[in-house]
């Protein structure tokens, strides 16, 4: 039974990490990266699947955590879909490494690789593995140049970028 419950325990502690060979990036302000990011683009998960005008919005917790709050349009249904969850940090709080739970005791990875520190206009997150990406933006569309940019970066660091889905925000 002990280790049944450690090998749970690595188990999920694994989707929290972070792909090999990326970098979180360091220098992170939860502050300023609260309110609400567009994503722009994607990998495919079922759990996006079919929605448009997706969009994620932040809140600081009392515990030191974030509120999170998913939801995207489900044109399909006519309707909005949202997930509520909550975040915490892996390591120190200056480094862009979370781990996010929509359901109860199971967390995934959220590592921020790219973020325009300047203004925290735009980042660029990925989950435990590289099958896992996002490009978001405070904006509901990116400048060419930024987007381009991104994505060269991400295929540089091995995602399949030529399998992004772009998201309709409108």
């Amino acid at each position: 039974m002990k280790y049944l419950l450690v090998l749970i325990a690595a188990l999920l502690s694994g989707c929290t990490g972070i792909p090999d060979g990326v970098t979180a990036i360091n220098g992170f302000e939860i502050n300023r990266y609260m309110g609400t990011w567009y994503e722009i683009a994607r990998l495919d998960h079922r759990f996006e699947r079919g929605l448009n005008n997706i969009s994620a919005t932040y809140t600081l917790r009392e515990d030191g955590g974030v509120n999170v709050l998913n939801k995207g349009w489900n044109q399909a249904d006519g309707k909005w879909d949202q997930a509520e969850g909550k975040a915490y940090f892996v390591e120190q709080p200056d480094k862009g490494r979370l781990k996010v739970s929509f359901f109860g005791p199971f967390y995934g990875g959220y590592n921020i690789i790219d973020l325009d520190k300047k203004d925290y206009a735009y980042s660029m997150v990925t989950g435990p593995d590289k099958s896992y990406l996002w490009i978001l933006s405070r904006t509901r569309q990116l400048p060419k140049a930024t987007l381009d940019a991104l994505i060269e970066k991400a295929k540089q660091l091995g995602f399949a970028t030529d399998k992004l889905i772009f998201v309709n925000q409108d």
